[in-house]
């Protein structure tokens, strides 16, 4: 297929993860899963919304209450059908681009010949032999899959030889360079610290003097220091000139060699735990070959027997220490078919086949195993009655499952990791009986981008609440849950709903946000309330999840505020250096003339006294400027069109002067030649010595500037556009550009400092000019009102991201910058966050487990995980969550963030406290003298008498002077003590029951 055959609009966020080339490839994969119970649909699932021509999933086997444990796709209806035949239509709608199918009967070798991905799910050791022996032969990429209870094992062959293109899927590594040595070894420096690692090859461009490196093939490099590199013998080539040039890494692919299953059981790779596992699977298949079963839950005898198969496995393997202990724990929820496991195995088996189909990313090399062990609770457990929850009960026991449907739940997002953690809360029965229940909330409303990973969503959906839809989606999969949906946004505004009675009347608390603000702010409602939170997220391949328990761990933490990621103005304005900064300056751009400004012209319109609030403004010239500016006709020296002709007239004098008269004139200030006062090129380093632009109608890029900033031009004062680009040509013509004539007492400034103090020695004078001719009565009358545009990334026929793109790469040729696609633009301009379904459903999968963890009340740190994956190169990371460690100590008493002194200040019908009660109660139950007490940023008492008298929510509102929102149940006040030398302190709760 060509590139445009990929549907970006709904594979937006996976086309960052994946690149078109790789989606192409995928596009050609034909994929079989063997196997429709919990795992094997999981897979499928996910391969389904990553994009392969066809998935063909096959099963015998017919519906029964374990499948309903784990399976999304079937319903108790189902016992006793055909479990492949019952999720085909289920599977074929979660991709209109994927051909779905269903064979119910075996596999066989001319089945299998026809594709090029196998995965097996649910088989026997001799199949996986068997069928691992003809794929390798045959040159078919060969998967297994398997989970038993809380452990998990992913094999894979991808033949005798397998080319990766892309080992890691990141973005090549470049630096500007700062100077080249003409040695042998020649040494390269980098004006910034470079982040090459030893070996890699790299490419040179745009360099000035030693131009022979500009057509040199890669060159190897060796990392000297983190701002050089040597890169082989320069000594023959021309002398460099210190005019800047670019390093880019040129990645390389390479060839991996794979062994058959049966070879690759003899794996001696292995060590530790893993190896434990790698014995007990096999002897687990030797179990059921013998048993015809799987050995019974928490059967000591079972187990004794699997044991003893591990051993006699062992004698051969020659594991050091087995652990004996996981082979038992194996043996007794080896029935178990839980939906947490499947859904992180299936996530990673998943992305085994985009790799396998994609040939990007580094492939599994070749065995896998992951447990959960540390979920179980204490003790054995009694199965019961068959229910849809058998595959949990069969592991945990019936008590469990009881606790697990009593609990209440707060999920907040019901987006890509919403969606999959409401399925698995729907498998495991989590707040499904009378007692319990969950409530989700999410503000989105669903968009054609969304579908590729947001999988409770269909086509049909879109434009509808998020969280609804999820929640009816949920009830699809299992009907006795107690779900309740809502739009709200969590943030202060909210908290007249989520108050202290919601938080207090839950169990736990889910986070599937997507910024980092939204989840400080619910970790800080957490920690309030002492609650518990479930954290995970995920960028591309890459994802986290984080277990925050009360009193036990720390919290998810305060924002990060470093504003290192700032571009400086003056960068911005003169000298740009990269992509990021034009597209940066672009979107300024779209802000600045078609939201910030319409919306400044409605509120001088509406608003009398606009004006002088705003002469105090520290950008107050620019802001009255584009209001008088917008309002004045282009008659009179404005820019306030009347026609479309005026438009295109309007984008056609801001090209000449963004892309040829600003630059003339920052040549004409700084000559290419220019020298600093210490003799070195002015233009060198960071700073790209720029060129001027000539408009040509026939360029692409000169047109679609021209009609995006035309047609945005005229929305905003509601003049109807056309994107008919012959009739705006036949406009162009008769527009007439003012030549260039260069200002010689212009003073461009190379710092932000000297940029803000030239601003300031203008303003007045400016301002008061401005003043009076925003003050005439006529320009009051020109316009009724503006029509602001927000920008929306995801309508491709708003000319929004067609402006910016143009913009930006008109402005990155200026510079002779490499221009970027529309796509990237988009994701760097949009800020979007590259996703993909394997890695959500992996994330969630990890976050369920801890959930299991917090519902058993484990108490053990050490049993928590916080845990790291890349799914690019299988790497995943466990670490013990960082301990709630002591933070104030106060009167020789030591407090953590869990710690607070909570007050009854108010209960039932009794009077409240006075502030006089207050500092008596603390005295006397903490031994412990208050100086001050502030509410927010008020301070309620610095030792003032008079207010003794006063109730504490009096108080409160005679200081603020503002009232209490009737729903607030509890005042957060900030204490000092005379017995505190710490600068922080323990908050005061103080409860209005």
């Amino acid at each position: 297929p060509n590139m445009s055959e990929i549907d970006e609009g709904f594979y937006s966020r996976q086309l960052y993860v994946l690149g078109h080339e790789a989606m192409q490839r995928m596009a050609t994969a034909d994929v079989l899963v063997a196997g429709v119970r919990g795992l094997g649909v999981e897979i499928a699932k996910n391969v389904i919304l990553s994009g392969v021509r066809s998935v063909t999933v096959q099963d015998e086997g017919h519906t029964g209450w374990t499948d309903l444990s784990s399976q999304f796709f079937l319903k108790e209806a189902n016992l006793g059908q055909n479990r492949a035949t019952c999720s085909l239509q289920q599977l074929s709608d979660l991709n209109p681009h994927v051909r779905v199918s269903a064979h119910d009967g075996p596999l066989d070798e001319e089945l299998l010949l026809r594709f090029q991905v196998v995965v097996l799910t649910d088989s026997s050791l001799d199949d996986q032999r068997r069928f691992g022996d003809l794929c390798h032969s045959r040159g078919i990429k060969f998967i297994v899959a398997d989970t038993k209870g809380l452990c998990g094992q992913l094999f894979c062959d991808f033949g005798e030889e397998f080319e990766v293109l892309d080992q890691d899927g990141e973005t090549p590594v470049s630096a500007m360079i700062y100077s080249i040595s003409k040695d042998n070894p020649g040494v390269v420096c980098t004006n910034e610290k470079h982040l090459f690692s030893d070996g890699t090859k790299v490419s040179f461009s745009e360099v000035h003097g030693m131009k022979e490196l500009n057509s040199i093939g890669p060159v190897e490099l060796t990392v000297r220091s983190p701002y050089s590199f040597g890169i082989g013998d320069t000594s023959a080539f021309s002398e460099y000139e210190r005019r800047g040039g670019v390093v880019t890494e040129v990645k390389q692919p390479c060839m991996l060699h794979f062994k058959p299953l049966g070879e690759a059981l003899l794996d001696d790779e292995l060590n530790g735990r893993h190896k434990t596992l790698h014995l007990a699977f096999q002897a687990l298949h030797g179990f059921v070959k013998k048993e015809q079963r799987l050995p019974r839950s928490w059967s000591q005898s079972d187990a004794d027997v699997l044991l003893a198969m591990v051993r006699e496995l062992n004698t051969a393997a020659q594991l050091e220490q087995l652990d004996e202990i996981a082979v038992r724990k194996l043996s007794c929820t080896a029935q178990g078919d839980l939906a947490p496991i499947n859904a992180f195995i299936g996530g990673l088996a998943a992305q085994e086949v985009i790799k396998a189909c994609s040939r990007k990313f580094t492939p599994l090399q070749q065995w896998l195993y992951f447990d959960a062990l540390q979920c179980l609770p204490q003790g054995e457990n009694q199965p019961a009655e068959s229910t849809r929850y058998d595959g949990q009960i069969a592991v945990f026991g019936s008590a469990f499952q009881e606790k697990l449907e009593r609990q209440k739940y707060f999920l907040v997002g019901a987006g890509a990791i919403g969606c999959e953690l409401l399925k698995n809360f729907a498998l495991i029965g989590l707040g499904a009986g009378e007692e319990g229940g969950i409530t989700v909330t999410d503000m989105d409303f669903i968009e054609r981008s969304n579908l590729n990973r947001q999988f409770l969503f269909r086509s049909q959906d879109i434009g509808k609440p998020k969280s609804e839809v999820a929640a009816k989606a949920v009830r699809e999969i299992n009907p006795q849950m107690n779900i309740t949906a809502h739009q709200n946004r969590l943030d202060p505004d909210s908290e007249e709903v989520y108050g202290y009675d919601f938080f207090m009347g839950l169990n736990g608390v889910a986070a599937a946000l997507d910024n980092v603000e939204a989840r400080v702010y619910l970790d800080g409602r957490c920690v309030q309330h002492k609650r518990p939170l479930l954290e995970g997220g995920t960028l591309g391949s890459r994802g986290h999840t984080q277990v925050v328990v009360p009193h036990l761990t720390t919290s998810y933490g305060p924002a990060d505020t470093n504003a290192d990621d700032d571009i400086p103005l003056c960068t911005l304005k003169n000298f740009p250096h990269s992509i990021q900064h034009t597209l940066q300056w672009a979107r300024d751009q779209f802000e600045g003339l078609f939201k910030q400004t319409p919306e400044n012209v409605n509120l001088f319109l509406s608003d009398s006294g606009f004006v002088e609030r705003t002469l105090g403004h520290r950008e107050a010239l620019e802001i009255l400027g584009g209001v008088w500016s917008s309002l004045e006709d282009m008659n009179s020296g404005g820019q306030r069109p009347t026609t479309w002709e005026d438009c295109v007239s309007w984008a056609r004098c801001q090209w000449e002067t963004h892309y040829n008269t600003d630059i003339r004139q920052l040549l004409h200030c700084f000559p290419p030649e220019q020298l600093t006062r210490t003799g070195l090129p002015f233009w060198s380093g960071l700073k790209r010595c720029p060129h001027p632009l000539t408009f040509d109608p026939n360029n692409t890029t000169h047109m679609e500037y021209v009609v995006a900033a035309a047609n945005l031009y005229g929305q905003i004062y509601c003049i109807r556009g056309t994107r008919d680009a012959a009739a705006i040509r036949i406009i162009l013509e008769k527009v007439r550009v003012s030549s260039f004539t260069p200002n010689s007492s212009m003073t461009i400034h190379v710092n932000d400092q000297e940029l803000q103090e030239s601003m300031e020695k203008e303003k007045k004078a400016r301002l008061e000019m401005l003043k009076r001719a925003l003050a005439s009565p006529s320009l009051k009358g020109s316009v009724m009102q503006m029509y602001p545009v927000d920008f929306e990334k995801d309508d491709d026929s708003n000319f929004h991201v067609d402006y910016i793109v143009a913009a930006s790469n008109l402005r990155a040729e200026n510079y002779d910058i490499p221009t970027e696609d529309r796509l990237q633009s988009k994701r760097i301009v949009g800020r979007i966050i590259p996703a993909i379904a394997t890695t959500t459903a992996s994330v969630a999968g990890l976050m369920c487990l801890e959930l299991y963890k917090l519902v058993l009340g484990h108490q053990d740190i050490s049993c928590y995980c916080t845990s790291y994956i890349c799914l690019a190169f299988q790497r995943i990371v466990h670490s013990c969550p960082a301990p709630n460690r002591s933070q104030e100590k106060v009167a020789g008493e030591t407090y953590t963030l869990w710690d607070d002194f909570r007050v009854e200040g108010r209960c039932g019908d009794q009077q409240e406290m006075t502030l006089g009660d207050l500092l008596q109660y603390i005295k006397e139950k903490y031994n412990l003298n208050i100086c001050s007490l502030f509410y927010g940023r008020a301070c309620l008492y610095n030792g003032q008498e008079d207010r003794h008298q006063l109730s504490v929510s009096d108080l409160v509102r005679k200081i603020t002077k503002e009232n209490i929102p009737p729903h607030t149940k509890m005042l957060e006040l900030i204490p000092s003590f005379a017995e505190d030398e710490c600068l922080e302190s323990v908050p005061i709760r103080y409860l209005l029951l």
